[in-house]
């Protein structure tokens, strides 16, 4: 194993964290969007340096960190629950501030050491904690050079990364001794459906009733390949020159609409390989500004919404077309499957298509890669993960990241900004090893291996 990944970690302590205000108990049910949630559990992490000329002890931080997040839970009860079923068989939220499994270990290894790009060896069940219980756990890790890793696992049932990004933010501020800037909503009525309901057409080749998946049939040449984690850095110039590429046959992309194409141009040629024909890309749309359209009390209530209010439109592309078109063409492909879910009738027609099959449980079909088809994989938007808000009062973090290993067939990716270079990406990739291989390959100059090193270098530029 590789000496960086090879590292003990020790836990030190095990305790339950739980709101600072005694809580009525009651029942938070789950939104019509949250139903259409998977049972799958988000990490994430932050990794701080021992900064100059701080005094406090490891210990003092952490009773830092838990009194914070006595406090955030006042206002973040859903994070203090349980998910149980109702009398339909419908998940929903017991808020019974049950509480936080918070851990405190101990990790022998430097934060220089820690290889942050493969992070399922080195951080994946050592620093971000694996939740057992409830819908939060946390993690502090004091590091041999003194620095220290903070991380959660969440259920992304409860939360999508907008409103973990909301609570993180809180949390940060409330170990600051300052006040949340933006208390959560959980003003469920906000997702009701429409009575009659409208549903488009369209939807029911999005989402899928789980009762009528087929068994899932494997691929005569599908390779015995598994999907693996690792973390890139993009620089911004590479990234310009994308969006230039993606925008010259006239029109305006997007930086994520033109990295997307590229890299769908990129797992379409390892699927060549692979004997396949076709490959889907979706890529997740936040619905909270589109609910919002025309209605300025309803916007301005959207932005604290706590929970999930998000799309995954994807297309489906054959493989000789996105491997020798060039990327504006697969640019504007993209560009044309993501206009379906950027109006408010989308997302009102999803809140409208859930309650038509309810209790039936139902699945963005996604999350499902098991036709023949080929591969699949997700792009997720992490371009407000608020890594510089995230100071507890020991300065900001020299880097964060989102991590979610999700256990299904399908890839995901999360592009976030860089902590230290304006205009620089941060990526997080599952992808399968063949794919990534490929991409290291075939595209090392743009998609760079992160390291800590990089992450030096560039905070002293």
């Amino acid at each position: 194993m590789d000496a960086k990944a090879d590292f003990k970690v020790t836990v030190s302590k095990e305790e339950t964290v739980a709101a600072m205000l005694p809580l009525q108990e009651h029942w938070l049910p789950f939104s019509n969007l949250d139903l259409l949630l998977p049972s799958v559990d988000v990490g994430v992490f932050f990794c701080y340096r021992k900064p100059e000329g701080y005094i406090r002890s490891f210990s003092s931080m952490v009773n830092v960190l838990k009194t914070a997040l006595v406090q955030a839970l006042v206002s973040y009860y859903a994070f203090a629950g349980e998910v149980v079923a109702n009398a339909a068989g419908e998940p929903e939220l017991l808020c019974n501030n049950r509480g936080v499994d918070f851990v405190e270990a101990y990790a022998d290894v430097e934060l220089p050491q820690l290889d942050l790009h493969n992070p399922d060896q080195t951080i994946q069940g050592k620093l971000v904690p694996n939740k057992k219980h409830g819908v939060l756990s946390a993690q502090a890790t004091e590091l041999r050079c003194g620095g220290i890793v903070v991380a959660c696992t969440f259920d992304h049932r409860i939360a999508d990364a907008y409103s973990a990004n909301m609570f993180l933010v809180s949390w940060a501020q409330l170990a600051r001794s300052n006040s949340i800037s933006l208390v959560p909503s959980f003003r469920r009525s906000l997702m009701n459906p429409r009575r009659p309901g409208c549903i488009d057409s369209s939807l029911d080749q999005m989402y899928v009733p789980i009762s009528s998946l087929q068994p899932p049939k494997h691929h005569l040449h599908q390779p015995t390949d598994h999907l693996i984690s690792r973390i890139y850095y993009i620089p911004s110039e590479q990234l310009n020159e994308l969006q230039s590429l993606a925008c010259s046959n006239g029109y305006k992309r997007t930086k994520l609409e033109s990295f997307s194409a590229f890299l769908w141009k990129m797992v379409a040629l390892r699927a060549a390989k692979d004997g396949f024909k076709f490959t889907k890309m979706g890529i997740v749309v936040d619905g909270r500004v589109r609910l919002g359209e025309g209605d300025e009390q309803k916007a301005s209530l959207m932005c604290s919404y706590f929970g999930n209010v998000i799309s995954i439109p994807f297309g489906s592309q054959g493989v000789n077309e996105l491997i020798e078109k060039p990327l504006w063409w697969v640019a504007s492909q993209v560009h044309d499957f993501l206009e379906q879910a950027l109006t408010k009738e989308h997302f009102l027609g999803m809140i409208d298509w859930v309650e038509a099959h309810r209790p039936e449980p139902a699945l963005a079909k996604m999350y499902i890669n098991g036709s023949e088809e080929g591969p699949a994989f997700v792009v997720s938007s992490g371009q407000r993960f608020p890594v510089l808000k995230v100071d507890f009062g020991w300065d900001r973090p020299v880097f964060g990241s989102y991590h979610f290993p999700w256990g299904g067939d399908s890839g995901y990716v999360m592009p976030m900004p860089s902590p230290c270079r304006e205009g620089d990406w941060v990526v997080y990739m599952h992808l399968s090893k063949r794919q990534l291989e490929l991409i290291e390959a075939e595209a090392g100059n743009a998609l760079r291996p992160l390291t800590f090193d990089h992450l030096q270098a560039v905070a002293s530029v």
